[in-house]
């Protein structure tokens, strides 16, 4: 507490007194939800539409935003743990190596990051699919929150995690590779495979491609043949893959020289920020759900017995008349039925 400035201390308690005063309903947690949903710099369906749904930019802040976080982590775990750990090409080749060497024990390290790495895209995809079969609209930022939360483990555990060796290798790395494979699944989930951010094989790949078509000079303009056009819409996105993952590995590759371990604590801030809106809107969705099963209920117990009135009894309806010898309908007495002739009638 020494450490968090005195101002800020004070805006808190005095903010947790005032909301522990006045205990907030249904209503005024959902304007304050509103609120804060209003005031986020992020767009409402960045992790909402999925494939081909997806805007341009969409994608491209998509793109920037997962790119930076995969290349702080890929180029500042490897001062931290002396390992690639989302460079899987690598790893397999270096598996095929040592094999051919002989050296098993190396061949089963390579083959626990390469598992770590297929385990995270496997559970992330589990948790999405398990949230579309439910129509859980947060399903990607709650698939972002336990990356968050992962890292959250590998900042302040990391030290202690980083003496536990596996096949001689710590679990830090393997720990590091899952989140690697959760972060690229999702990303590859929600854009459609469009947006890829832990590797760049194929992302340099593709802009030499566009610059190619882009460069390229149409001169013959012959009836029948397609003209050579680069997409450049495609294009600024690569750049903007390629751009943003330098771009974080050099802030990753400084936070883990200067600070260790705990410069992915405000990696895990910045995906929380990235997952916020999601669930907020997943939790004003609840709340409006429950105040719709809750309204009956609600003014069914407020209201007062006595003050409602009983509802009047209908009048029973007259005998109908028979239409036959003029005979009118006897009383429904002891020993008489209806229809019969009265007493003393001729």
């Amino acid at each position: 507490m020494r450490r968090i400035p005195r101002a800020i201390q004070l805006i808190v308690a005095r903010y947790l007194r005032r909301l522990l005063r006045h205990r907030l309903d249904a209503h005024q947690l959902q304007a304050a939800i509103e609120s804060a949903l209003a005031t986020l710099p992020i767009q409402e369906k960045l992790l909402v539409r999925e494939g081909a749904l997806r805007s341009g930019s969409l994608n491209r802040q998509l793109a920037w935003a997962m790119a930076f976080v995969a290349g702080a982590v890929n180029a500042g775990g490897f001062l931290a743990v002396g390992h690639y750990t989302s460079h899987m090409t690598g790893v397999v080749s270096s598996m095929a190596d040592v094999l051919a060497e002989g050296d098993l024990t190396t061949a089963l390290a390579a083959l626990a990051m390469m598992l770590s790495f297929l385990g995270g895209a496997f559970v992330c995809t589990t948790l999405i699919s398990y949230g579309q079969r439910h129509r859980l609209r947060s399903r990607y930022a709650l698939t972002l929150t336990l990356e968050a939360g992962l890292m959250l483990v590998f900042g302040f555990m990391g030290n202690r995690l980083q003496q536990e060796m596996q096949f001689t290798l710590p679990l830090t790395v393997m720990l590091l590779c899952f989140i690697m494979g959760l972060h690229n699944a999702v990303t590859s989930i929600i854009s459609g495979a469009a947006v890829r951010t832990t590797h760049l094989t194929g992302t340099i790949t593709d802009i030499g491609i566009e610059l190619s078509r882009l460069s390229y000079v149409n001169v013959h303009n012959r009836r029948g043949r397609e003209r050579v056009v680069a997409n450049r819409q495609k294009l600024t996105l690569l750049l903007l893959l390629l751009v943003s993952f330098l771009g974080g590995g050099i802030a990753g590759a400084l936070g883990f020289k200067h600070f260790g371990f705990k410069v992915t604590v405000p990696l895990a801030a910045f995906l929380c920020f990235l997952a916020a809106r999601p669930l907020l809107l997943e939790l004003r969705l609840l709340l409006h759900r429950l105040r719709r099963q809750w309204a009956p209920e609600d003014q069914g117990s407020r209201a007062d017995p006595g003050s409602v009135r009983p509802r009047p009894v209908p009048a029973p309806a007259p005998p109908p008349r028979s239409s036959g010898s003029g005979r009118r309908p006897g009383p429904r007495g002891r020993g008489g039925t209806q229809g019969e002739d009265a007493p003393g009638d001729p």
